[in-house]
């Protein structure tokens, strides 16, 4: 019995939508480098704080969270624990940096484009924790 055929539909899901998270991730992160810190300017209502922090997420992001969610795509699609596991990763990451992004953005009083851009991918990490954890005897070690 191949992988594909014990492979539930939410753990395809999932893979799908981690492959577009990756893309996502990596194509505005891209845009943000060449708009923030290449032109050597600050954009008008952004400070050095707003910069820095946007500069940590950006660096945490392809450091930490863009490795961990393409590690988990060949793990889920052989319903491996190693996949299951990243998969968790990712979607922690997800709640963390969308929760402290958004705290941000109230305190300040203004949203940043890619909370809002991000904010779908958080949500689908909601149901994808629980979900995962529900079928996390499937996954073989």
């Amino acid at each position: 019995m191949n992988h594909e055929s014990r492979r539930p539909r939410g753990v395809t899901v999932i893979i799908y939508v981690n492959i577009i998270e990756a893309i996502i991730t990596l194509v505005f992160w891209i845009l943000v480098l060449k708009r923030l810190f290449a032109s050597g300017y600050l954009p008008e209502g952004m400070d050095r704080s707003s910069a820095a922090s946007t500069f940590g997420f950006m660096v945490a992001d392809l450091l930490w969270a863009l490795p961990i969610l393409v590690l988990s795509i060949p793990g889920l699609l052989k319903m491996r624990f190693r996949g299951w596991t990243f998969a968790q990763l990712a979607n922690i990451l997800w709640l963390y940096s969308l929760t402290s992004g958004w705290m941000r953005d109230m305190y300040l009083g203004n949203v940043a484009p890619g909370n809002v851009l991000f904010l779908p991918f958080a949500l689908f990490s909601l149901w994808a924790v629980y979900y995962l954890w529900k079928q996390r005897g499937r996954f073989m070690p």
